[in-house]
């Protein structure tokens, strides 16, 4: 039977660059959630190796050897073990290069479908050390738990997921290069989040995230696509806002709602201003 597992988009409700190692890695700190949208990936024993790449946003990834999700299938049967010949399916939805994980939660699904149909932990240390090896995000995506995050992406803390709140993820259908981003970036040496305090209600969050964090890369990121800040304008304007910000290293935006209902109707106007703009309504917790 096909194992299907979810590749929910990550949003970085803050981000602060705290340093830089001698091998080209910066150290982060992060508080990261995760939405209630995403790709998809479905793995079944096959006669042979397939790969197949379809759904909204297909067209922007190429299914060769470079792909995460191949790359995470190869780096399973040469760390963890063989396995059967495979037919991998992604249905892919979110914006490519967008700030918002997708290659990496693709990865990390493909780990867990894998280890579903091998019947291996998910919690086996030689998995988390192949899954930081396909890029600092895939750590965080495979435990796929609201968390506060540092190190390049290594050490994670869970917060205790029983905040929920509304989101709306807006991308103007630009991607942006993180390499890039962190090039431009002007200083790297930026002070930490702060304790995370007692958040009990949607208010306490924004206020927190306002008035202590703030997304480091998005400076930088504005500079190489201006557009971000339209994006942020006009997440800004709509009724119900708590806060507006850029997850990543962009291009996508988010907003912060009481609930996912008030984030349908503020996604339903956007729309209709920005026909051409990448609009999704979802649910997190924190």
């Amino acid at each position: 039977m096909p194992i299907v597992e979810e590749a929910r988009a990550k949003i970085n409700l803050a981000l602060h660059v705290t340093g830089r190692r001698a091998d080209g890695y910066h150290d982060l700190d992060m508080l990261v959630a995760f939405a209630d949208v995403g790709d998809s990936v479905t793995l079944a024993t096959s006669d042979t190796d397939r790969f197949t790449i379809d759904g909204p946003m297909a067209a922007g990834l190429s299914a060769d050897a470079d792909n995460l999700v191949l790359r995470a299938v190869q780096g399973f049967r040469e760390r963890i073990g063989p396995t059967e010949p495979l037919s991998v399916r992604l249905i892919k939805r979110l914006p490519v290069a967008s700030g918002i994980g997708g290659g990496s939660a693709d990865a990390a699904a493909t780990l867990r479908g894998l280890c579903r149909l091998q019947g291996i932990d998910a919690n086996d240390h030689a998995l988390a050390s192949l899954a930081l090896s396909l890029g600092a995000d895939v750590p965080m995506c495979l435990a796929g738990q609201p968390a506060r995050v540092t190190g390049v992406g290594e050490r994670i803390e869970p917060t205790a997921g029983q905040l929920a709140f509304g989101l709306l993820l807006v991308n103007p259908r630009v991607g942006v290069s993180t390499p890039a981003v962190f090039r431009a970036l002007e200083r790297r040496d930026n002070p930490g989040l702060p304790a995370l305090p007692a958040l009990g209600t949607i208010d306490d969050l924004s206020t927190f995230l306002a008035e202590k964090t703030r997304n480091d890369l998005e400076a930088p990121a504005r500079a190489i696509a201006p557009v971000i800040g339209e994006v942020l304008a006009a997440l800004g304007s709509l009724p119900g806002i708590r806060l507006s910000r850029m997850s990543g290293s962009g291009a996508t935006c988010f907003g912060l709602f009481a609930d996912r209902s008030s984030a349908e109707a503020a996604g339903a106007r956007l729309e209709a201003d920005h026909p051409n703009w990448w609009v999704a309504p979802a649910s997190t917790t924190l």
